[in-house]
């Protein structure tokens, strides 16, 4: 069918193609890694919370990125468990209006008063009711879950999200203003 149609429409048919996938190239070099959890690994007993039947330190870890599209205005940052036995997955950390010249999270930064986030830097509500970063803390005997840690450049300044706006807002936020992003994924299980 594209044979028959001239060869400006063609042209206009590619350029659009192209256009629409110049983020997606811009943001190849986009990454995201932590000194203390390598991609794959199992958490430490410093990202597991402290509660729930689950007695870790509950310290968010160092999160790095680089590579951010040209066009990044800020940054958000989640951390999700796709396993947890909830019909909807957990929410462990949700961080938003992160600055666009931020490329680093320093460890224990996620703290429920975000004193050691870059200025401006919000933080939603998880699913254990607050926010701040709450560690990994699957039910004993199950599989070990997996935390997905990802990081997403922004192409608006700031999301107006009102106070204690849940996860699954700030997702909605960050989906709708997201340029590209990058993740890595760690596990945790618990012995019965």
């Amino acid at each position: 069918m594209m044979s028959t149609l001239p060869c400006t429409v063609r042209s206009l048919g590619l350029a659009a193609t192209l256009a629409a996938c110049a983020p997606l190239t811009l943001a190849a070099g986009f990454k995201l890694e932590s000194p203390s959890i390598k991609p794959g690994a199992t958490l430490t007993d410093a990202q597991v919370f402290n509660g729930f039947g689950c007695s870790g330190k509950n310290i968010s870890p160092a999160l790095k990125w680089s590579g951010a599209p040209k066009d990044t205005k800020s940054f958000a940052l989640t951390v999700y468990d796709p396993d947890a036995p909830t019909g909807s997955g957990w929410w462990h950390w949700v961080v938003y209006n992160i600055p666009a010249s931020a490329i680093e999270l320093p460890e224990g930064a996620g703290t429920a008063e975000g004193k050691g986030l870059p200025a401006g830097s919000q933080q939603g509500r998880t699913d254990f009711g607050t926010p701040g970063f709450g560690g990994a803390c699957p039910p004993p005997g199950d599989k070990p879950h997996r935390y997905i840690f990802t990081v997403y450049a922004l192409k608006a300044d700031k999301l107006d999200i009102p106070p204690g706006g849940t996860a699954a807002l700030v997702g909605y936020m960050i989906n709708a203003n997201k340029l590209a992003s990058a993740t890595f994924t760690a596990k945790y299980g618990r012995r019965k």
